[in-house]
């Protein structure tokens, strides 16, 4: 049998296996706030003609608030109050945020015509998919490292 999956550091935090199922499921978990924001505000930008500049940015907010938001409303639920769950969705999220929107952004903008394609074109979804695809495995080992060390989306699991 492999215990791997089982090894805890004296910390309590886990270790091998574990940890990497663990930042697999927190990037998961950040991934479907960043996706959330990332098409509405893609979709929006590009529904309303506006340029790639405009678009981004309201793309990465809108990623950053349902990001944060899928942090928050489970630890208010615990009983938090917002006061005190806002700092900890910040400490759980921010970076790990940050690196997926760095990277997906990036590479929508790399993808020649992506930012101009229109809402049906398989150009605008085929890019967007692929770049959510790539910032997932970019930003899974980037958990993993906050989470071994306590951090990012560490300091959640004292609420669930």
């Amino acid at each position: 049998m492999d215990h791997s999956t089982h090894r805890t550091t004296s910390a309590g935090r886990p270790t091998g296996r574990a940890l990497t199922r663990l930042a697999i499921s927190a990037t998961l978990h950040c991934l479907t706030g960043c996706a959330i924001g990332e098409v509405l505000g893609m979709v929006i930008g590009t529904a309303l003609g506006w340029s790639s500049v405009p678009t981004i940015v309201l793309a990465v907010a809108l990623a950053f608030v349902f990001g944060y938001s899928f942090t928050i409303v489970p630890v208010l639920r615990s009983g938090l109050p917002l006061r005190a769950a806002v700092p900890v969705a910040l400490a759980a999220d921010t970076v790990s945020i940050a690196v997926m929107e760095a990277v997906d952004n990036a590479i929508v903008l790399a993808v020649p015509g992506a930012m101009d394609a229109h809402l049906d074109s398989p150009l605008f979804w085929g890019a967007l998919a692929v770049a959510l695809a790539v910032a997932f495995v970019v930003t899974v080992p980037v958990n993993r490292w906050l989470i071994g060390r306590g951090k990012g989306h560490a300091v959640v699991h004292a609420y669930h």
